[in-house]
Parts: C-alpha cells; structure tokens; sequence
C-alpha cells in the first residue's frame, strides 16, 4: 500500500510539473503575440518607432534580409526609415501563421510569414524571429532574418 500511495504521490507531482510547463508555454507565447500585435498596431499606425520598441535596444541587434544584414538597433530603425519613408510604403502589416518554439524561460523562435498591402503591390515573405526576454523590459527580437 506504502509503495501505491508513493508511486501516486510521484505520479501527481510530475502531472503538476507539467501542467505548470505547459501554462508557463502558454503565458511565453501570449507574451511574444502581444509583442508582434503590438508592433502591427504601431506599423499600421505609420509608427516606425513604436514598431521597434519589439526589437532588442541594443549594438548587439542582428536584422538579416537578403544579403545584407544590419547590426544595431539605431542602424535598423535607419534602414526602416529610409525604406519605408512615406505611408504609401509602409502600407498595412499583416504577420500570419506563426509558430512560436519556446527554447526556454527566457528564448524563443518564432517563424511566420509577413504581408504589406499596399496600392501597387503587396510584397510578402517569411521570417524567422529569435527572442528573449531581458529582465526589465520582457520579451524583444534579438535576430531578425526576413525574407
């Protein structure tokens, strides 16, 4: 009976483990979404600046699209300023069909696709986001390859 009650003890004590994992999962990637939602909101607001604050304030930043890639987070928003300097460019943001990885408490790996609708064309890709949640500021895009 000992041994019953303690496999059952042992057997509850996982069960929680990994419902909390799972909940933990889950709270990750509803706070990663509301940094993406956030950055549409800010784009579709012609808000280049608000559309950064989901990027990693820092030197160490990496953007890759094509063949280029920029580091810094001041060279990025640059490169964002220069292309898209008028409404007309920017269009309206949708990201789509995201799948969020959670790698750890504090990394994650999203990939999706990207859309701009705009009057004269509607260029699109994919993307692959690495981030991580920094102690005072939360979760924040540290490498960004586009396509």
């Amino acid at each position: 009976m000992k041994i019953f009650f303690g496999v059952l003890m042992i057997l509850a004590a996982v069960s929680s483990a990994t419902s909390q994992t799972a909940a933990a999962r889950r709270r990750i990637e509803s706070d990663i979404r509301k940094v993406m939602n956030d950055q549409v909101t800010a784009w579709n607001g012609g808000d280049i600046d608000g559309f950064m604050r989901g990027y990693w304030n820092s030197d160490n930043l990496m953007f890759v699209s094509g063949d280029n890639v920029t580091r810094g987070w001041q060279p990025t928003l640059d490169r964002y300023k220069k292309s898209y300097d008028s409404r007309a460019k920017m269009g309206t943001l949708a990201f789509s069909d995201l799948e969020i990885t959670v790698l750890s408490k504090d990394a994650a790996v999203v990939l999706g696709s990207w859309a701009l609708t705009r009057d004269k064309d509607n260029p699109h890709g994919k993307f692959t986001l690495t981030f991580r949640r920094f102690p005072r500021v939360g979760w924040r895009i540290i490498i960004d390859h586009t396509s």
